[in-house]
């Protein structure tokens, strides 16, 4: 069962400071503020051919009207996208009411896409129209999970009991840089996630916090939408082990972890005789599976030391505005 959070951790943690980046620009939290080049970031999918091979793309809103794109054969992640499948990326901007993006093939043409009210349309070397990609908005099957029977809601926006640290915003989601007041053994998790859009900023600047099971190891939380999906990247076990694919959603997006965690074992003398273990899906999809995490050190700016006592769910503060919603965890 959990137990309160030591005495002994309190004010280590009150001081406890990750670090901060230099942030290039604003952080928007709410889509209605985010502008126009938020309305044109996002994902796109459509079909090739009288085979209708799918065809997607995630478009990335760098600021001030700049953009980056990634062309996907296959599908989206987690729909399709196959993890050797090559893509094709180009840099674009805004020309009058379109955002245009252009790539020259290795035969010298020129193939360019034009995007506009949620629709992408390419045009081949020969300037003829060649295929359509329609804006798509995915939610994780995991959304709204309900905490099974004998599990510990560590919060669903009514307080913050459970929690040291935390704050809550007014309209009922908790923010960045919060301590669970209990510790868990071996516990299945459920957190719901929702990273700013900063699209000045880049790589960990950009909507970093982190999601600590038993305050020891860090699965990444950043805005890592279009990127290759490293281990500092959005569900990434920090310094540990990449995702076996990027399935970070746009930023504003809510998104998922659900979470299998086994804790290291000791025996009566304290010996270590087995690692612990992680599984972990994102917006529903595997992209960690049992996977073994090291047993002498923790991750990067971990709160908790390694050791056979349990410890707490930890939410990291990057100093940018991470929100979070219906957090359960259910002992094992």
């Amino acid at each position: 069962m959990p137990c309160s959070f030591p005495v002994r951790f309190v004010f280590s943690l009150l001081f406890l400071s990750c670090g901060s980046f230099l942030l290039a620009g604003p952080s928007f939290t709410d889509p209605k503020e985010a502008g126009e080049d938020y309305d044109v970031q996002g994902e796109y999918q459509g079909v090739l051919g009288p085979d209708n091979v799918k065809i997607a793309a995630q478009v990335i809103a760098k600021g001030k009207g700049k953009f980056h794109a990634v062309g996907m054969p296959g599908g989206l992640p987690g729909d399709g996208l196959k993890p050797d499948e090559k893509k094709v990326e180009a840099d674009g901007e805004r020309e009058g009411e379109l955002v245009v993006f252009r790539v020259t093939t290795e035969e010298g043409d020129e193939v360019r896409a034009e995007v506009k009210d949620g629709v992408m349309v390419v045009y081949g070397g020969d300037n003829q129209k060649v295929m359509e990609l329609s804006k798509v908005f995915r939610e994780s099957p995991t959304m709204g999970a309900k905490p099974p029977e004998g599990a510990v809601v560590l919060f669903d926006g009514s307080n913050l009991d459970a929690w040291m640290n935390a704050k809550m915003t007014e309209d009922g989601l908790m923010q960045q840089g919060a301590t669970s007041k209990q510790l868990f053994d071996d516990h299945t998790l459920h957190i719901e996630f929702r990273l700013p859009f900063m699209p000045e900023d880049s790589g960990q600047g950009r909507g970093n916090s982190g999601l600590y099971l038993q305050g020891r190891y860090e699965v990444q939380m950043l805005d890592s939408f279009g990127l290759s999906g490293e281990n500092n990247e959005c569900g990434g076990i920090y310094t540990v082990k990449k995702p076996d694919v990027n399935m970070c959603f746009p930023p504003l997006v809510w998104q998922t972890y659900d979470v299998d965690f086994t804790a290291a074992k000791y025996d009566d003398e304290g010996k270590l005789k087995s690692a612990p273990r992680i599984t972990v899906k994102h917006n529903g999809v595997v992209i960690h599976d049992n996977v073994e995490l090291p047993a002498d050190r923790t991750t990067t700016a971990a709160p908790v030391k390694v050791g056979k006592e349990p410890g707490p769910v930890y939410l990291q503060n990057h100093g940018n505005p991470v929100r979070y919603r219906n957090i359960w965890v259910k002992s094992k």
